[in-house]
């Protein structure tokens, strides 16, 4: 039911229950915000989007306050913009003024507000001086840039349900802190990334390679070849101010390969081959009676959550290594041949929505011919910074196409990057490779969406195969509970550590548009449904593949480089105390 509120003098007709500052925002009424973020529970704490409310004595914050019917709201008065201000310059007189060093200069909220406000130091600085938390080799900490809104904090334990973070300290000595300070390394951190995605300023960003990619593209011993993930052609151009979910494949081929990379190649092509691993690996496990259930394994987050968290499961997962990783391991064995290179004269380079890929790439199982199968891994926000730097004009650029013979795809492929999508594309193939018939129909409604847990039974005409799509920390924890526990069988399962999948990424985008995520969800079908091939046995390159090189899928040299191994990392305290030494 509507109520009537009135917004610095004007009447609007807002939904009843809805936050003052949503409200704000859909009559187009600008109210800053720090702590406050669409995805994350409500605190009020940072007390930046303080409004007026007829009647109330304090001033309010808006994010935390509902609308009334005949409500009289102001946004600007002297009373909100001094305190606005005030507030501003509190937190200023703890943040740093290294703008111009910082991984977040020009994609910093914060910065933006001392920009917008025109706020200067007035108050004594007061600066932390902590050492940075270089652990991780997928994500960089520096707390003295913290500004206390707490995002990590609740994105970690709400969404991810690990918890990693608490807040340490009193007053404006507040941080978020693993328990005893710890590096985060020693702890159950797998890397996601979505705290990243969430701060505002530059205290969590991901560990930045661009530069030392920057230094390969000038060495001539060299040939660079770099390769881009599902999940980022539907928001790369957010970088550059285009709507979310805008799909930028061309010009974001065309602005890569003036960055001076050799070659373009489509992390795609690699996820037709995974499904072609995968697939098959699934139906021999069901003939065969395998460990079930079988895991997905493209998702490193998932995988770090598997060998940390639950290391008995660690034989269900599939031994597929990730679409990224598989193309680099092709890469180095297959196209350097074609090329008449050797394996390390090739310097791949991975663009990736997701940070936890940065710490998949030094696992000593995904080597080949003894060297990584990635050499480096840019996010999709670094892959902008790259661009930026060269001064590519991006948005003026005309369209080209990936080079051959690793840029060739199917739909299948591209739905990879949202949750419900390697399902989707290991059915349609698992399904015809095991019957002899096409699927009845290739849109697999049950697959897709953003609920928590989806679950299905495919007749796979007589046998009958029980799946399940899992997507974020906190119910990936729930279902490996009740897996653990015995309440829960299924033969396969998908499974992606971030919440909605890649498109999510710890390394995608930073938004505080609400429907974001709808947005690119919905932008990566789309793509399928436009593609001409959409099942990924079908793709005529994939195929030339296994003729010429792989033979046939789990064959020997299938599983000398496109499969792996994993270990159990549960820490024991001595471990976790050797960490907390280092």
């Amino acid at each position: 039911m509507p109520v009537t509120v009135t917004i610095n003098g004007k009447e609007y007709q807002v939904k009843e229950g809805m936050s003052v500052l949503n409200a704000c925002k859909e009559a187009g009424v600008y109210v800053p915000t720090l702590c406050y973020h669409p995805s994350l529970s409500v605190v009020g704490s940072c007390r930046v989007c303080v409004v007026e409310i007829e009647g109330f004595r304090n001033l309010t914050p808006a994010c935390a306050t509902e609308v009334r019917d005949g409500m009289v709201i102001s946004t600007n008065s002297e009373r909100v913009q001094r305190s606005v201000k005030f507030n501003l310059a509190l937190l200023l007189a703890n943040h740093p003024n290294d703008c111009m060093t910082c991984n977040q200069n020009n994609k910093c909220e914060f910065q933006d507000l001392i920009y917008r406000y025109d706020i200067e130091d007035v108050f004594p600085k007061s600066l932390r001086d902590l050492p940075y938390d270089e652990s991780s080799p997928s994500l960089f900490r520096d707390m003295n840039k913290c500004i206390n809104c707490g995002r990590c904090v609740r994105i970690c334990e709400e969404k991810q349900g690990l918890a990693i973070l608490s807040p340490t300290g009193r007053g404006h000595e507040v941080i978020p802190l693993p328990a005893l300070a710890a590096p985060i390394a020693a702890t159950d951190c797998i890397n996601c990334g979505q705290c990243a995605t969430v701060c505002p300023v530059g205290a969590i960003t991901e560990r930045m390679e661009f530069r030392e990619v920057m230094k390969q593209l000038e060495n001539k011993d060299k040939v660079v070849v770099v390769q881009t993930a599902p999940a980022v052609r539907v928001a790369f151009a957010e970088e550059f101010g285009e709507p979310a979910g805008t799909v930028s494949i061309g010009k974001m081929v065309a602005a890569i390969r003036k960055v001076g990379f050799d070659y373009v190649f489509d992390t795609d092509f690699a996820a037709d081959l995974t499904i072609m691993e995968e697939g098959s690996e699934l139906l021999g496990r069901v003939k065969e009676g395998g460990k079930f259930p079988m895991f997905t394994s493209c998702c490193p987050g998932w995988v770090n959550l598997m060998e940390k968290l639950y290391p008995e499961f660690t034989e269900n997962l599939s031994s597929s290594r990730s679409p990224h990783e598989m193309l680099g391991s092709v890469a180095k064995t297959y196209f350097a041949k074609k090329i008449g290179k050797k394996p390390e004269d090739i310097y791949v380079v991975s663009i990736m929505p997701c940070t936890a890929k940065k710490d998949e790439k030094i696992r000593p199982q995904l080597k080949v011919e003894g060297l990584p199968s990635v050499d480096a891994v840019l996010t999709t926000r670094e892959l902008a910074k790259l661009v930026k730097i060269k001064n590519i004009p991006y948005l003026s650029l005309d369209e080209e196409e990936y080079d051959n013979p690793l840029g060739k795809s199917t739909g299948a492929a591209v739905i990879f990057g949202a949750t419900g999508g390697v399902m989707e594309a290991a059915l349609r193939t698992a399904y015809e490779l095991h019957t002899g018939e096409e699927l009845p129909k290739l849109d697999l409604d049950f697959a897709r969406g953003f609920k928590g847990v989806k679950e299905a039974e495919v007749d796979m005409k007589g046998t009958k195969v029980k799946v399940a799509i899992v997507h974020g920390g906190k119910n990936i924890i729930e279902l490996m509970n009740k897996l653990k526990s015995g309440e829960a069988f299924y033969h396969f399962v998908e499974v992606m550590a971030c919440p909605g999948g890649c498109i999510n990424g710890g390394g995608q985008p930073k938004s505080n548009d609400p429907d974001y995520l709808q947005k690119r969800f919905e932008s990566i079908y789309n793509i399928d449904r436009e593609f001409p091939i959409r099942k990924s046995h079908e793709n005529p390159d994939i195929q030339e593949l296994y003729k010429e090189f792989l033979e046939h899928p789990l064959g020997h040299i299938s599983h000398e480089i496109l499969h792996t191994t994993y270990k159990g990392r549960k820490m024991s305290v001595v471990e976790r105390e050797k960490e907390l030494s280092k």
